[in-house]
């Protein structure tokens, strides 16, 4: 999935080679720090800066005797440092790179999906801009309920969004955080001030106090946030196959040149990509769920969570990035079908009117039991006959008696529902 379907930086950040790169890019910093606090030589210093490298192929042929990746980092690394190698990894634990790695590796993924969502944020503000008038039959339990505007759908989306990058932005600032405090985080070999330091060269905050680890509750909200965000992308996707479907047919994703809908049926246009979406979203929680199993560990650190992060963490970021460009992609190109949406909306005969109507007869000095009975009989009994709501109304002489035959016509006038559309969008920044 990550060669095929994902942005190549997003796909470069998980591969083994960057996050080598990266653990090397946090032992440097530890080296810095161990300088500026005097624990190692500068030009010691210097010399493991000038001279560190490793090689992914050697690593792995180190792994595949000790078993253990980041001492087979060290080793690598240190094959290239001469005496200076004492100093390299000095006083840390495996943990201490790892989790401040991750924490890095983290922040890049997330600035990539901040980014996609900001774009997908920006299609659908110009799409509720664009059908601020255009109407739309409302629907709840799948029924239709009342008319009302696109613009205001699309209106709900953009700030569906918006708090999925709020809450991704703010679970992202709660894992960026790393640790150089130890084996049980107690900093019995080196003193707090090289973890402050290292970890400011980084960018990144302190996990103090800490156990052998950064603690998982930080990973597990982090990507609840990005389930959550994906949860958002799949309601939308959602909402868009049932528009799309044959009897609906109000809206539909892009269809391109040359594209086939279905191997044996030539007159398929299906949503694939709306259903790729949805697809993906039960991926993404599922690993959020794996996040909340990660954080119960044995005292202070076990490594049932290490080989579930190597999975859930590369996964849920690329899953949610990608969702985010495929939305980005189907809303760029959405088609839509007002008159068809039009015609949708009078299938039920005007019975999507029957609140307005009731609440006519109520303002007229009817109570609320009568108005909503009358409106009842009618909207059932002209339904049965083959008639609109309209006609049955207009012909019921208690009703004319009561709102006069103008005022018993205005009440099916379905402008009438999208009159604060404007001022809604407006208020959230839309218009």
């Amino acid at each position: 999935m990550i060669e095929r379907y994902t942005l190549p930086e997003m796909a470069g950040l998980w591969t083994e080679q960057r996050k080598l790169e990266t653990w090397l890019a946090v032992e440097l910093a530890i080296v810095d720090a161990l300088v500026e606090e005097g624990r190692i030589p500068g030009e010691a210093a210097a010399g493991i800066r000038k001279h560190a490298r490793f090689d992914l192929k050697r690593v792995q042929e180190l792994e595949a005797v000790t078993k253990h990746d980041v001492l087979s980092f060290v080793e690598c690394v240190g094959e290239s440092l001469g005496d200076d190698s004492k100093y390299f990894h000095m006083g840390v634990t495996s943990s201490d790179v790892l989790d401040t790695a991750l924490a890095l590796l983290i922040k890049e993924a997330t600035a990539l999906i901040l980014a996609e969502l900001a774009g997908l944020r920006q299609v659908i503000r110009a799409l509720a801009a664009q059908h601020e008038n255009t109407l739309i039959v409302g629907r709840t339990h799948g029924m239709h309920a009342e008319p009302t505007s696109l613009g205001l759908k699309f209106a709900v989306w953009y700030n569906d969004v918006g708090r999925a990058i709020a809450r991704i932005r703010t679970a992202m600032e709660e894992v960026s955080v790393g640790k150089v405090s130890g084996a049980v985080g107690n900093y019995s070999h080196l003193p707090p001030a090289v973890e402050e330091h290292a970890l400011a060269l980084l960018g990144l905050g302190r996990e103090t106090p800490a156990t052998q680890i950064v603690q998982r509750d930080r990973h597990a909200s982090y990507l609840g946030s990005l389930a959550v965000a994906a949860a958002v992308m799949e309601k939308m996707a959602i909402e868009l196959r049932h528009l799309q479907r044959t009897e609906v047919a109000e809206a539909e994703e892009p269809f391109t040149k040359g594209q086939k809908g279905s191997s044996s049926m030539p007159h398929k246009r299906n949503p694939i990509t709306l259903e790729r979406v949805t697809g993906l979203a039960r991926l993404v929680r599922s690993h959020a769920m794996a996040g909340l199993e990660n954080v119960a560990l044995w005292h202070e650190r076990d490594i049932s969570h290490s080989s579930v992060e190597r999975i859930i963490i590369p996964d849920a970021t690329v899953a949610t990035h990608y969702m985010a460009r495929c939305m980005k992609t189907v809303l760029s190109g959405l088609v839509v079908h007002p008159e068809r949406m039009k015609e949708n909306m009078e299938l039920s005969g005007g019975m999507v009117y029957s609140q307005r109507l009731m609440l006519c007869l109520m303002e007229a000095g009817w109570d609320r039991r009568r108005a909503y009975e009358k409106v009842q009989l009618q909207a059932h009994a002209g339904h049965a006959r083959g008639k609109s709501l309209k006609e049955s109304a207009c012909a019921d002489e208690e009703i004319i008696a009561a709102l006069g035959p103008e005022a018993a016509a205005s009440v099916f006038d379905p402008v009438y529902y999208i009159r604060y559309a404007y001022e809604t969008l407006k208020d959230i920044g839309i218009l």
